[in-house]
């Protein structure tokens, strides 16, 4: 199966989990043809932009960070990320990611449900 840009859904959501701003949603992979996943997306969060704090129990999520700068927030601290960074988050913990940059801050997200 191959999935071409152009068939892939773009959504943008305000205030995403209580977030700033817009976060743009392109869903690359539909949620039907995931298997124990729920999500596989690529996010956008332009200048200002964050997704809210939220908890994932009974599933885990990865981002990994495309371009641009961000802040996650988990229970210990705010960290930075840059490209190449790979942020995981399960097991009943919370996160936020915000924009920290002037450029979008763009980000493969993949959320998987545990067994």
């Amino acid at each position: 199966m191959i999935i071409n840009p152009k068939d892939m859904e773009v959504t943008v959501r305000e205030h995403m989990r209580g977030g700033d701003g817009q976060v743009e949603s392109q869903c690359v992979v539909p949620s039907d043809k995931l298997l124990h996943s729920r999500l596989f997306a690529k996010l956008t969060l332009n200048e200002g932009c964050s997704i809210g704090e939220h908890q994932h129990s009974g599933e885990i999520e990865y981002y990994y960070i495309l371009s641009g700068n961000g802040i996650v927030t988990e229970a210990d601290g705010d960290y930075p990320v840059a490209k190449g960074d790979v942020v995981i988050t399960g097991w009943g913990n919370s996160h936020a990611i915000r924009n920290s940059g002037k450029a979008p801050l763009e980000l493969l997200a993949v959320i998987s449900v545990e067994k």
